[in-house]
């Protein structure tokens, strides 16, 4: 298809998905679609899509008993060889078509060994953090917005942005990039509104080939859920195309990388308890989200390891000048009035996170959040002074004068901190061991690469 044609996209208006009551009612209404197959689907420990594809008349028992997996071939379940199946048992509430691959539905599932919810599955480990909010009589809400580059591959197997006129030093919001790849992004739109969840913006951002789709925000689970749908539709709707849709963090040194900004707020069913008007620092936020910012703030060394879990993140997380010449990934421990050169931006009754990135997993990323907002709730915990100014230009020694601490830069730093955090590894559980383990196997095999860097540098150097 080529990247400019977008005369098959229907241009429909915000899908209804209906909310069924049964399995019989939802196997009659997707019949009725055409629909003749079910991707129970759930993610890894890295947050990445995996399925079976069930035919439709066997929904039910994905509902009963589950679809079944082999655990030891899924990354982070915490089973081995000789131990039991992993049901992946399906919410009936998530189930809606797969609007870029007719005759195919999606219903999010969550591992269960021998009957129960398996806590090394991540949508369990948030769940039992929103227990926490439920008891509470609170909602979590977040509105994920995910940055992304499209791309293409040269003759030569290198990696391109996929509009060759997309060449302007600063193209943040350009109009050209914007209509240039139009197919791509309204088709990724349109299919995103076909099931109910509603984009409302669409732009062209900071680095050649890179985009950002906004859509509306909602309990922090079905976010967590919208979030994995995106991404498995950015990156069949990019393959059909003969394009790369790609979340990584950093993918090109010289260009701006790609986050996943959280927008979060508390609410109790009738208003926005992060919401207060009479804000003393004029920011609009009540003391609960003070407090809740406080604990961010607090376990940030941590939550940089679930937020910021590859390698390449750190090469988005930067101290000082980045190659790019201009960054928007935070590097401080801080929070400011509508200010995006800090970890925490205050744009008016909510707060928004800005340390994620695409890699995460956003189920992790969310429970975490949790952990350490309750923890800063509950703990009475206050944020300090905002940091209003640049921070990106003050010096070591303006940052150290305000006790402004550094993120940490290197994933073995975060996996440090969140191993030293028992808050935050009491309460995900026995997922964090996992995570752990894989992610140090990780950082070992990237300390003993050789790269192209050290070989251009090193080999007839001496």
């Amino acid at each position: 298809m080529n990247l400019n044609d977008a005369s098959s996209l229907s241009g429909a208006d915000l899908g209804q998905v209906p909310r069924f009551g049964s399995a019989d009612d939802a196997q009659a209404y997707l019949s009725q679609q055409g629909v003749k197959y079910v991707l129970a689907q759930f993610v890894d420990i890295h947050g990445v899509a995996k399925a079976k594809s069930v035919p439709l008349a066997h929904l039910k028992s994905v509902l009963k008993d589950g679809a079944g997996f082999a655990g030891f071939a899924i990354w982070g379940v915490g089973i081995e060889p000789n131990g039991p199946d992993f049901m992946a048992v399906g919410d009936l509430a998530t189930l809606t078509p797969v609007p870029w691959q007719p005759g195919m539905a999606r219903i999010v599932c969550e591992g269960h060994v021998r009957g129960l919810p398996w806590t090394y599955d991540s949508r369990v480990t948030l769940k039992q953090q929103i227990a926490r909010l439920t008891e509470r009589q609170w909602t979590l809400f977040t509105g994920l917005e995910p940055e992304f580059s499209l791309l293409k591959r040269t003759v030569s197997g290198a990696i391109e942005p996929c509009d060759a006129s997309d060449t302007l030093a600063k193209p943040c919001y350009d109009y050209k990039g914007l209509s240039r790849t139009r197919a791509f992004l309204e088709k990724l739109t349109e299919s995103m509104r076909a099931v109910g969840i509603d984009v409302y913006q669409i732009d062209h951002e900071d680095a050649n080939g890179q985009f950002e789709i906004n859509y509306t925000y909602t309990d922090c689970l079905t976010s967590c859920d919208h979030y994995v749908f995106f991404k498995m539709a950015a990156s069949e709707i990019a393959n059909e195309m003969g394009l790369i849709c790609s979340f990584m963090p950093k993918p090109f040194a010289n260009l701006p990388g790609n986050g996943m900004h959280m927008h979060i707020s508390i609410g109790n069913g009738e208003r926005n308890l992060f919401a207060d008007k009479s804000d003393p620092q004029a920011m609009g936020l009540s003391k609960l989200a003070y407090h809740f910012t406080a604990g961010l703030l607090a376990h940030a060394p941590a939550l940089t390891a679930l937020c910021n879990p590859t390698v390449n993140s750190y090469k988005r997380l930067v101290v000082g000048r980045s190659l790019t010449g201009s960054t928007w990934a935070p590097a401080y421990i801080s929070y400011g009035d509508n200010n995006r050169s800090t970890m925490i931006r205050v744009p008016g009754e909510r707060i928004e996170l800005r340390l994620p990135d695409g890699s995460c997993n956003p189920y992790l990323a969310t429970a975490a959040v949790i952990a350490a907002g309750l923890d800063g709730i509950d703990r009475e915990l206050t944020p300090g002074e905002p940091a209003n100014d640049n921070l990106y230009a003050w010096s070591p020694a303006q940052l150290k004068e305000r006790q402004i601490g550094v993120l940490p830069q290197t994933l073995e730093q975060a996996l440090d901190a969140l191993e030293s955090d028992r808050l935050i590894c009491d309460a995900l559980g026995p997922v964090v061991d996992e995570f752990l383990k894989l992610k140090r196997m990780e950082w070992l095999e990237y300390m003993r690469h050789v790269s192209d860097w050290e070989l251009k540098n090193y080999l007839e150097f001496f």
